[in-house]
């Protein structure tokens, strides 16, 4: 009976683990996690260029870095600056949360590849972006100021871009995040001057939308 037991004991464990395991488990600098999308949301098409996104932390910062490759166009609107529609046209975004629900707030991070951010906590009580539900954004207005860093490379040769970022992790209440879980999902959007303002939209996690705004979508980050 108490093999029996244990063995059952042993099992459930096995099987709580494994059915919490995060998609991603992120190191303390300077080892980092990382990983790539190449999927189109919603309709999963595979020819949407690479995105490379790479991850650490420290205890008082979260480094997030992308590449995007496949890039041909390079395309932004230099008259925007900082919080401006940057999405409108080419970035890369995530989204983060500290914690394991599907969040009504949340933070939306942009680069574009003119060295341009866009940095807003989203209201979205709805988790899915409801028509007739609220849906607001309260804006980071001196991100420099409060610890936020980007630097933006462009290799056109190449046809690629990287923009690394730092994001202060008080900005969650989240320093020393190690052994704690969040909910993320990136994504990046292309376009070009010939297709403007058609947009191909490419994701992490599918949110089986032309909406990156649904959060039961958003995948589980775990800092280890």
């Amino acid at each position: 009976m108490i093999r029996v037991f244990a063995s059952l004991v042993i099992g459930t464990i096995a099987f709580f683990a494994s059915a919490q395991a995060a998609d991603v488990e992120v190191p303390a600098c300077p080892s980092t996690a990382t990983f790539t999308f190449n999927i189109g949301i919603p309709d999963l098409n595979p020819r949407c260029p690479l995105t490379e996104v790479s991850m650490c932390y420290t205890d008082t910062q979260l480094n997030l870095d992308f590449t995007a490759y496949n890039e041909t166009s390079f395309y932004f609107d230099p008259s925007q600056g900082i919080n401006g529609d940057i999405w409108e046209y080419e970035v890369v975004e995530a989204f983060l949360y500290k914690g394991t629900n599907d969040p009504q707030t949340y933070f939306e991070f942009e680069a574009n590849a003119n060295n341009v951010t866009y940095n807003a906590f989203v209201y979205n009580p709805s988790r899915i972006r409801a028509t007739d539900a609220p849906f607001d954004h309260a804006f980071i207005l001196d991100p420099f100021g409060d610890g936020f860093s980007v630097n933006t490379d462009v290799d056109k040769t190449n046809e690629m871009w990287t923009s690394s970022n730092v994001i202060p992790l008080a900005l969650f209440n989240g320093e020393s995040p190690k052994g704690t879980t969040w909910r993320m999902n990136f994504f990046r959007t292309v376009t070009s001057p010939r297709t403007y303002p058609q947009q191909q939209l490419c994701g992490w996690k599918n949110t089986n939308a032309a909406n990156f705004h649904i959060t039961s979508a958003f995948g589980t980050v775990a800092f280890i």
